[in-house]
Parts: C-alpha cells; sequence; structure tokens
C-alpha cells in the first residue's frame, strides 16, 4: 500500500530568526507538490516565528516532556508546542538516547504525552554500528517498538523513524538492501502491536539523507519519507530532496 510521503527536515540545536529566511523557498516546493507532507522541526524557541513567516509549512518540535505541567525546569510540554503551531513532535531521537539517556519507557511516555496533547509522534528507533555488525539489528529496532510505541497509536498519530545510529551525520548509509529488510521488520512490528493499523504507520529513513541519495532511498519498499539532519538547513539542500519524494510517488 503506498503511503502519502513525508519529508521531514530536523533543524537539532541550529537556526536562527536569520535562518527563517530559508523556508521561503521550502514553502514555495512544498506548494508545489501538494501530494507530499513537508515537516519542518527547527529548535522550539523558533517555531512562532517559523509558522509566522510560513503558514502553509508544516511545524514540529524535536522533544516534548511527558508530563502536561510542572516542576520541570528547561522542558517543553507536548501541549505547548501544539500551542504554538506545532503539528508534530520527534521523541526518542538517537541522539537524545545517547546524551540525555532516555530509555524506551521515556520515549513510550513522550509519544503517549504527544498524542494526548494533538500532535504526531515521530518516534525514532535503530541499532548502533555494533550491534549491526553483531548481526543484531532487527532484534534491536524490534525491541525498541516494543517498549517505544503507545498502544493507543494510530496511523494517524504515529510516524516511525529508523535511524540507524552509526549512519546518522556521518556521510554514510546502508545499503538499500539492509534498508529493506528493516523497514520489513519494522512494518511486521507494527502489525503486531497496533493491528491493521500497523499497516499505514508511516515509517520514514533517517540517517545522511541528502540529495545525491535521497531518490534511492525513497524508491525502497516501506520507506514512506526521509527524516533529514544536516542537509535540512539549507533551502539549496532541502528542496532536491523534497522534489525527490514528490517524483517518487509519480
Amino acid at each position: 500500500m503506498a503511503l502519502r510521503k513525508l519529508v521531514a527536515g530536523n533543524w537539532k540545536m541550529n537556526g536562527s530568526l536569520a535562518a527563517l529566511a530559508e523556508l521561503d523557498a521550502i514553502a514555495v516546493a512544498a506548494g508545489a507538490h501538494a501530494g507530499i507532507d513537508v515537516l519542518v522541526c527547527p529548535p522550539f524557541t523558533l517555531i512562532p516565528a517559523a509558522v509566522a513567516r510560513a503558514p502553509d509549512l508544516i511545524f514540529g518540535g524535536q522533544d516534548c516532556h511527558h508530563a502536561a505541567r510542572g516542576a520541570h525546569t528547561g522542558c517543553v510540554a507536548a501541549g505547548m508546542l501544539k500551542e504554538i503551531g506545532a503539528a508534530y513532535v520527534i521523541v526518542g531521537h538517537s541522539e537524545r538516547r545517547a546524551d540525555q539517556h532516555e530509555t524506551d519507557a521515556d520515549v513510550q511516555a513522550k509519544a503517549r504525552a504527544a498524542i494526548a496533547a494533538g500532535l504526531i509522534a515521530i518516534v525514532c528507533v535503530g541499532e548502533t554500528e555494533a550491534q549491526r555488525d553483531a548481526g543484531h539489528a532487527g532484534i534491536v529496532v524490534s525491541n525498541h517498538l516494543d517498549g517505544s510505541v503507545p498502544p493507543e497509536a494510530t496511523e494517524v498519530t504515529l510516524v516511525i523513524s529508523y535511524e540507524p545510529i552509526w549512519a546518522i551525520g556521518t556521510g554514510r548509509t546502508p545499503s538499500l538492501a539492509d534498508v529493506a529488510e528493516i523497514h520489513a521488520i519494522i512494518r511486521a512490528k507494527l502489525i503486531d502491536l497496533l493491528g491493521r493499523a500497523g499497516e499505514r504507520v508511516r515509517i520514514v529513513y533517517g540517517g545522511s539523507v541528502k540529495p545525491e541519495n535521497a531518490a534511492d532511498i525513497l524508491s525502497v519498499a516501506d520507506v514512506d519519507g526521509v527524516l533529514v539532519g544536516g542537509a535540512s538547513l539549507t533551502a539549496d539542500q532541502f528542496v532536491p530532496i523534497v522534489e525527490a519524494a514528490a517524483a517518487a510517488i509519480g
């Protein structure tokens, strides 16, 4: 089943008010290709200004807290992101799993909070290089899904991003056969966890996606889009990826 493609940009801890000028050309490309969804996730401090500058684009946050409110200094609630114009939020990115020591249980709690607040949760899963070399990539990803996917999730509240940790920001990518294998494992696990809804949850690939490899990645079965890091920071790099996704749907 062909699902609507999602091209998501994760700016990470980059960007400024001046950098929002990049959204102008991205918005034009998104408008020209209405058959796909184009999402930009800047630092949450930039979301209100981004929405004001490019109201027709879709915006998201890069993380949220599992609680709706409380004494959590420096954290951002899902409802706060929703209020300032976010439609999505990334949870469980490998950088947060590593740097902030987030567990699958933490990620599931954040995803549940996101869904409760009316956001679409992009749940990230992926293996380390050592785990792949040991032949455990499929098991690791399957276990991430078991622990991170909220049981109440549906195809309209959840996206899964497969990001092999060793490929993020390194310029390396797995083979297309490797991507197909893991995405097939993810699809089967989603059906196991969510029933028929699991057939329609979008699975995107993340990890050193760039204009040169986007078309090939997007041609793989069960790759329903891409989560783009560094190449999403400029329109010159991001727009060709949007165009590759549009071309992939014919």
